[in-house]
């Protein structure tokens, strides 16, 4: 019902039966539509032509499953892309031809993308089970992280980082699984049931968490090493409240951005976490950047580009309104995203226009967009994997 997986919520089980309720209220809340009604509120806007000013050409195309209740982000690491589904298909493509390089298989349904760093790729499945495979493909260890996992797993620097959604944070070593540390914060009453991104910058782990925060981790131990809000919450019931960090953190030399849900975009420096700018703004995708600004979409799929030196906002566009836009990647003379009907649009970061659109098979594209080597790489929620080539 939005970009972001599901969005549905999570609490303590203790509470399910409230938690239930306030699921399907905030589904109806996020989504921009009634459960209770057959009339769409909120109908997604009719697709106006293309002004043609980017060309932009399909290369290949490959099947790896369907994503079923999860967002299967893809990862690129060099000129390769791996994807994953929920079936459990853990795959390597060859970025400019598509070429399958390798396929494993893993032995429980999968519940979120790979992350790789080119020489061990690792994935998540049901019930915690973290697998990991070499470079070949080859399964070189399973652990268990003993709750649920969402997000992608973060590769590199020795390091396999799996978040779950209890907010636990988990440092394993990426040859064997071994745990190396765990980082463990207190838990909101209510938090958005999504992945959540992560991304090494510099000598940190660079994360969002529940309640509007942004923070960094120390790779070697987990300790948090500083910690600030990106927006605070406001309201008076607990769904009004909701306030989580979205997408993935966007980090460029010394500064770090963000969005949250019900909260606000904003940077912060890297180093201290000291804020820079931060407006109102509400997004369920995430943002993207490149040297000059932030773009992002909001809940009502508004796309806007904020500059990323004190947060003035330079452009929007209503053109794609209600279409439940996924989130956003800047590439080239472009932001590129994909829609709730398997539409992939590409705005010009100048002023927000319609540059180019790609039609894929017709199913929701929630996930990022990757670059693996000169080739964008779309994964549909119908496991289909495009690999378009602008030009």
């Amino acid at each position: 019902m939005t970009s972001v997986l599901s969005r549905a919520v999570h609490r303590q089980p203790a509470r399910a039966m409230t938690r239930a309720l306030v699921a399907v209220a905030c589904l109806a809340t996020l989504g921009g539509c009634s459960l209770f009604s057959k009339e769409n509120k909120h109908p997604p806007a009719e697709l106006k032509p293309v002004s043609g000013t980017l060309s932009v050409r399909q290369a290949w195309k490959a099947d790896v499953g369907k994503s079923g209740p999860y967002s299967m982000q893809p990862a690129a690491a060099g000129n390769n892309v791996y994807v994953s589904s929920n079936n459990g298909n853990v795959m390597a493509l060859e970025g400019a031809s598509g070429r399958v390089l390798w396929k494993s298989k893993a032995d429980l349904d999968l519940t979120s993308g790979p992350g790789s760093d080119g020489s061990v790729t690792a994935v998540a499945g049901e019930k915690g089970a973290i697998y990991a495979f070499d470079a070949s493909g080859k399964q070189i260890w399973k652990k268990q992280v003993n709750g649920e996992v969402l997000s992608a797993p973060l590769v590199g620097n020795g390091l396999v980082v799996v978040r779950t959604t209890d907010t636990r944070v988990f440092g394993l070593d990426a040859e064997t699984g071994e745990r190396r540390w765990i980082y463990q914060r207190s838990q909101t009453p209510l938090n958005l049931r999504a992945a959540m991104g992560m991304v090494f910058a510099g000598d940190g782990i660079v994360m969002g968490f529940p309640g509007g925060k942004l923070g960094v981790l120390t790779p070697g131990n987990g300790v948090l090493r500083w910690e600030s809000a990106v927006s605070y919450p406001k309201g008076v019931s607990e769904i009004e409240r909701l306030n989580d960090v979205t997408g993935l953190p966007m980090v460029s030399g010394r500064q770090v951005c963000a969005t949250t849900f019900q909260g606000r975009v904003a940077c912060l420096e890297l180093a201290s976490g000291q804020p820079q700018w931060g407006k109102d703004f509400s997004s369920p995708s995430g943002p993207a950047q490149d040297d000059n600004a932030i773009y992002a979409s909001d809940e009502q799929s508004v796309v806007h580009a904020f500059d990323r030196q004190n947060g003035n906002e330079r452009w929007k566009n209503n053109d794609l309104r209600n279409r439940r836009l996924g989130a956003p990647l800047a590439l080239g003379r472009s932001v590129v995203m994909g829609d709730f009907e398997g539409y992939v649009h590409f705005l010009s970061r100048e002023d927000g226009q319609v540059i180019a659109r790609m039609k894929t098979d017709g199913s929701a594209i929630t996930a990022a967009p990757v670059v693996a080597g000169q080739t964008l790489v779309i994964q549909t929620r119908d496991g289909d994997v495009y690999g378009f080539q602008p030009g």
